[in-house]
C-alpha cells in the first residue's frame, strides 16, 4: 500500500495527498466551507448476556485482555496522553503485540511523547505501521527522516474526536489507562496514586471502540464514582502495577517565567486585552501551560483583583495558577481539557468549580457548537507566524516535527486569538514570509504580540481602532519581520525533499497541509 497519491493544491495553496494510506480524505476548502453530512459512526452493538452477570470484568494481564479483544494484524489500537511522558501503558501495549508477533498496526494516540522512544524499534520492525496523532520528541524526529512505513497524520484534540464519531477512524482496541476503577470498569482519573485529573480524551475511544479494555492500578469496589468513563462501554478490566507516573504529567514550564523578555511579552498582552476592552467583569479566557501564558493569566488576575471583578470561567488545561484563581474567587469556573499539574488534580477532586470536559464539548467542530467559540480571548503558542498571519506548531524553522496540535487548532474560533512569541529563537527569526506547515490560518489569529512591538490582523479593524490611543506599540505584521531580519539576517529555509511524512487536518476534517521528510 503507497503511503501516498492524487497530490492537489488545496484552499491554502498547499499541495496535499488526496488518498492517505489507502483512504480517501478531502483537500481543506477554507474555514468553515467544508460542511459534512449523514450520520455519526455507530460501534457494533453489543449483548448483556456475553458479559458477566456480577459485573466483574476482571482478566488476568494486558497480554490475556489483549488476546481476548482479538489482537490481531492491521488493526487500530488507540490511547490516551492523560500521563503525557509519565504514561506506561501504551510501550507494554506494543510489547506484548510483538511477542504475539502481531504486524502492521496502526496507533492512534491523543498523542505521544519521549517516553514512547521505545516503540520506534516497532516502528522499524513493522509491528507498527504509522502513527495517526501528534508526536513529540524523538518519534516526531523519527518521522521527519522518512522512517515510518506508514503517512502520519496530525489532526487536533477536537479532530481526533471528530475523526472517531464521524467514522473515519474506526477503532478496534481502545486502551484507557484509568487511575481508579471498578471491576465493572467505571472509571476516573481523579482517585488514587497515579491520579491524573480527567480522561476526556479518551472518551471518543471508550464510545466507538469495538473493544475497550481499562487498566488500571487502584481498584475500588463498584460503583466508581466519579465515573468519567462509563463501564457500560468497556470490555475487561487488567489489575497492573503501575498505570503512570503522575509527576510527569507537568506540561512545559508551569511557572511563571523569569526572563525578561517573556514578562515584556506577557504585560504587553494583558495591556492590550485591557484597552481591547476584552478584559471586563465575566469575560473569559484560556491560557496555556508555558512560562509567558502562565504569566499573562497573573496580570489578568491582578487587573480582576484591582477591579473587583470576576472571570465567568476560565477555559484550561489546569495547573496552580488559574487554581489560586479559582479558590480566590476571581473566576467562577475552571472548564479542564487536562490537567498539567497535580495541584489542578487536587483542585479537580476537591472544588465542585473545577469541572472535567472533553473534546466533544470543548472542541468537536461536527457538533452543535462548542466552548471555543465562547471563549473571550485566547493565549496560544506558535513556532512560526508569516506576513499573512498563518501560524505552524508542530515543525520547527529546520523542518522537524517536534510538537503536536493539541486544542490549538480549535482554540482559534475564540472571539480574541492572540499569539504571545518572541521575535526571534536562538538568532532565527520567528515570523516569515511563509510558514514551513500551515496549521492555522490566518484569517482566524488575530494578534502577533512580541518583545518589540504588537501587530493587529488587518482584518480585525475593530482592534486596531479599540488601541490606537492606547500608547502601545502597534507595528504592522510586515515591520516585526523586518526588525528580525535586521537583528538576525533572513531565515535559512529547511532543507526538505519532496517526498511527504506526514499530513495535518484542518478542524473539519479536511486536509490542510503536508509534511515533507527532511533531508539530513
Amino acid at each position: 500500500m503507497k503511503k501516498y497519491d492524487k497530490l492537489v493544491k488545496n484552499a491554502a495553496g498547499r499541495v496535499v495527498p488526496t488518498i492517505i494510506n489507502g483512504e480517501e480524505h478531502i483537500p481543506y476548502k477554507g474555514v468553515g466551507k467544508h460542511i459534512p453530512d449523514g450520520r455519526k459512526f455507530a460501534p457494533r452493538l453489543s449483548s448483556c448476556a456475553n458479559y458477566p452477570a456480577d459485573g466483574d470484568k476482571r482478566v488476568p494481564g494486558l497480554k490475556e485482555a489483549l488476546i481476548r479483544a482479538g489482537l490481531k494484524d492491521g488493526m487500530t489500537i488507540s490511547t490516551h496522553h492523560h500521563f503525557r511522558n509519565g504514561d506506561l501503558i501504551a510501550n507494554q501495549i506494543f510489547d506484548i503485540a510483538h511477542e504475539l508477533g502481531v504486524k502492521n498496526l496502526r496507533w492512534f494516540p491523543s498523542a505521544s511523547f519521549p517516553c514512547h522512544e521505545h516503540l520506534i524499534k516497532y516502528l522499524e520492525d513493522g509491528t507498527i505501521n504509522r502513527i495517526e496523532g501528534s508526536m513529540n520528541g524523538p518519534l516526531g524526529k523519527f518521522a521527519s527522516e522518512g522512517n515510518m512505513q506508514g503517512l502520519g497524520v496530525l489532526r487536533s484534540h477536537g479532530g481526533r474526536y471528530q475523526a472517531v464519531q464521524d467514522g473515519e477512524v474506526q477503532i478496534d482496541i481502545a486502551i484507557i489507562a484509568a487511575p481508579a476503577a471498578d471491576p465493572f470498569g467505571n472509571a476516573n482519573g481523579v482517585d488514587g496514586p497515579a491520579a491524573c485529573g480527567l480522561l476526556g480524551f479518551a472518551l471518543a475511544d471508550s464510545q466507538y471502540a469495538d473493544k475497550v479494555i481499562v487498566a488500571t492500578d487502584n481498584i475500588v469496589p463498584f460503583p466508581c464514582i466519579p465515573w468519567q468513563i462509563h463501564g457500560n462501554y468497556v470490555d475487561y478490566v487488567v489489575e497492573v502495577d503501575k498505570i503512570g507516573i503522575p509527576e510527569k504529567i507537568v506540561s512545559g514550564t508551569t511557572r511563571i517565567t523569569k526572563s525578561p523578555d517573556r514578562l515584556l511579552i506577557a504585560e504587553m498582552t494583558a495591556k492590550f486585552c485591557d484597552a481591547a476592552g476584552i478584559i471586563r467583569d465575566g469575560f473569559s479566557y484560556q491560557a496555556g501551560a508555558g512560562g509567558t501564558s502562565l504569566s499573562i493569566g497573573n496580570y489578568f488576575g491582578d487587573i480582576l483583583r484591582e477591579r473587583g471583578w470576576k472571570a465567568r470561567f476560565i477555559r484550561a488545561g489546569s495547573n496552580q495558577y488559574p487554581v489560586r484563581m479559582l479558590e480566590e474567587g476571581l473566576v467562577e469556573y475552571i472548564l479542564d481539557g487536562q490537567t498539567f499539574d497535580l495541584e489542578g488534580v487536587r483542585s479537580m477532586r476537591e472544588n465542585p468549580g473545577h469541572v472535567n470536559t472533553s473534546p466533544f464539548t470543548s472542541y468537536n467542530y461536527h457538533g452543535k457548537g462548542n466552548f471555543a467559540t465562547m471563549v473571550d480571548v485566547v493565549v496560544l503558542g506558535a513556532t512560526e507566524v508569516d506576513v499573512n498571519f498563518n501560524a505552524n506548531v508542530v515543525t520547527h524553522s529546520d523542518g522537524y516535527l517536534l510538537h503536536g496540535i493539541g486544542g490549538w487548532q480549535n482554540c482559534l474560533f475564540s472571539r480574541c486569538t492572540i499569539l504571545p512569541i518572541p521575535l526571534f529563537r536562538d538568532r532565527t527569526p520567528v515570523v516569515k514570509d511563509e510558514v514551513t506547515t500551515i496549521c492555522g490560518p490566518g484569517e482566524l489569529i488575530d494578534v502577533i504580540v512580541t518583545e518589540r512591538g504588537l501587530a493587529i490582523n488587518p482584518l480585525r479593524q475593530d482592534l486596531i481602532d479599540k488601541v490606537k490611543d492606547s500608547g502601545l506599540p502597534v507595528k504592522t505584521i510586515h515591520e516585526l519581520k523586518e526588525e528580525a531580519e535586521k537583528i538576525c539576517g533572513a531565515p535559512v529555509k529547511p532543507n526538505l525533499t519532496d517526498e511527504l511524512v506526514a499530513v495535518i487536518k484542518w478542524v473539519d476534517g479536511t486536509v490542510i497541509d503536508a509534511v515533507k521528510r527532511v533531508d539530513g
